[in-house]
């Protein structure tokens, strides 16, 4: 019977989060009271209270449950015992924007926290917690990318912080503008291209170029900076379209 409750409990808060996600879409979170949202999923502001202290805690809750596997995944890049950190890197952050392409539930939630809510008020607590979020994931692919660096896999020229700063804008910057006309690049395409040319340019300099250091065995950094590099004089290789006019 306990269980049976149990069961219940979590179907009824999928079921708010669901219907929040819905009318947070559709109107914004700002214009979205709990009471609404209680009235569109048949129950009362009791139980919207019952499981969430207020809206902040409610949308935050429906972040998680979207982004706390992406956030898993970039832990799993900064521990030592990952043979390849940049290849888990680049693997998670293009697993993020394909999540983005084909999973409408995770660009339903992408889309309203982009671009449907107002940090004012109540929702402060989601601005700071997005922040938190933000500042760990950094965190989380500094480690790997300093990891990298003393296996020689990456040169030292740019301090790791910067270099995951730069990564997380780009992937960042690349959901954004897709979320605003999806039709106007294929993201998954493009963010390979644009990580894999960001990445290559992180590679170490070949011990055997004219004057270059040696900085680590070729076999080593050959292995996880290969597909990078091949990606990015693909790049360079291919015609250009004509621009899109607005």
């Amino acid at each position: 019977m306990a269980r049976r409750t149990k069961e219940e409990a979590l179907a009824t808060r999928s079921h708010i989060l669901d219907t929040a996600e819905r009318l947070f879409e559709a109107h914004g979170v700002s214009r979205t009271s709990l009471h609404d949202i209680a009235q569109a999923a048949g129950l009362t502001r009791g139980a919207i209270y019952w499981h969430f202290d207020d809206k902040a805690d409610l949308f935050n809750a429906m972040m998680e449950r979207v982004t706390l596997p992406m956030e898993k995944a970039l832990q799993v890049s900064a521990v030592p015992g990952v043979d390849d950190p940049v290849a888990a890197i680049r693997h998670n952050f293009l697993e993020a924007l394909r999540k983005t392409v084909s999973d409408p539930q995770a660009r339903r939630v992408f889309e309203i926290a982009i671009h449907k809510v107002e940090y004012v008020g109540e929702l402060q607590a989601v601005r700071a917690r997005r922040l938190a979020v933000r500042n760990e994931c950094l965190a989380d692919v500094e480690r790997g990318l300093k990891l990298a660096m003393r296996r020689g896999l990456l040169n030292r020229r740019m301090p790791a912080r910067m270099v995951a700063l730069g990564l997380q804008a780009v992937i960042e910057g690349l959901i954004q503008n897709w979320m605003l006309d999806p039709h106007a690049f294929d993201l998954v395409r493009a963010g390979e291209q644009i990580l894999d040319s960001y990445l290559a340019g992180l590679a170490p300099m070949d011990v055997t170029s004219p004057g270059g250091p040696a900085t680590a065995p070729r076999n080593q950094a050959r292995g996880a900076i290969r597909v990078t590099q091949r990606t990015a004089t693909a790049i360079t290789r291919t015609p250009r379209r004509a621009p899109r006019t607005l």
